[in-house]
């Protein structure tokens, strides 16, 4: 089970077999994975397929050096027409293809073992409370939205001094054809429970706009 199936020259029915592997090992590992991701649909039909995709382009490149050089050039231009994950995802689609690598080479065993034990690690390691610390829990992300009149530099200090407990700046960035200002910035409130009472004393200095508090994260654009 562990031998590759692949001769020196690949048959139909050995790529049959190595298609069927990867597809049906491929939906199941999408399936899993999908539980405990929760994303959408289309990431559990790409997961799906990933690896046949891959042991496909390997089987036919097959020690050609100049098809595999265009091959990698075709990847490489997708890279920079997709949107970027989650860190979950982008670990999920890194395992469909390491495992697409090994179908791709006729060792459809270890293609197996690497989607199907790596779902069951995944799941167990994310289960363990590990790098839960209640600090990051509690940082939020506050935008500020103010008219472009409004000096902002020191304008909110004495409210953040008085009800959080740490603030950081996230950036500026115009807003309503440059009209207005967008103040981003990652807190941490002192209370949780002023929470409505903060953005009441906001609203006095920002002329009663949009003000946002939101579960901080570590995005690729924050404003």
């Amino acid at each position: 089970m562990f031998d590759s199936i692949y001769t020196t020259t690949v048959s139909a029915a050995q790529f049959f077999i190595m298609s069927a592997a990867a597809l049906i090992s491929g939906v199941i590992y999408a399936w899993l994975m999908s539980f405990k991701i929760r994303s959408k649909k289309r990431f559990f039909i790409v997961a799906s397929i990933l690896p046949f995709i891959i042991a496909a382009v390997i089987t036919f490149v097959n020690g050609n050096i100049g098809a595999g050089v265009a091959i990698g050039g075709a990847f490489s231009l997708i890279r920079f027409r997709s949107a970027q994950g989650s860190a979950d995802e982008l670990a999920a689609i890194l395992i469909a293809m390491s495992s697409g690598i090994a179908f791709g080479m006729g060792y459809i065993g270890y293609g197996i073992v690497i989607l199907l034990a790596m779902s069951v690690l995944f799941f167990l390691l994310s289960f363990l409370p590990i790098f839960e610390h209640k600090g990051m829990t509690s940082e939020k992300l506050l935008r500020i939205t103010i008219p472009e009149s409004l000096e902002y530099t020191n304008v909110f200090d004495d409210t953040f001094d008085h009800y959080l407990k740490s603030f950081e700046s996230e950036g500026v960035k115009t807003t309503g054809m440059g009209s207005m200002f967008r103040l981003s910035f990652k807190i941490r409130m002192k209370d949780p429970a002023e929470e409505k009472e903060f953005i009441d004393e906001i609203r006095t200095k920002n002329g009663n706009l949009e003000i946002a508090i939101l579960p901080y994260t570590e995005p690729q654009n924050q404003l």
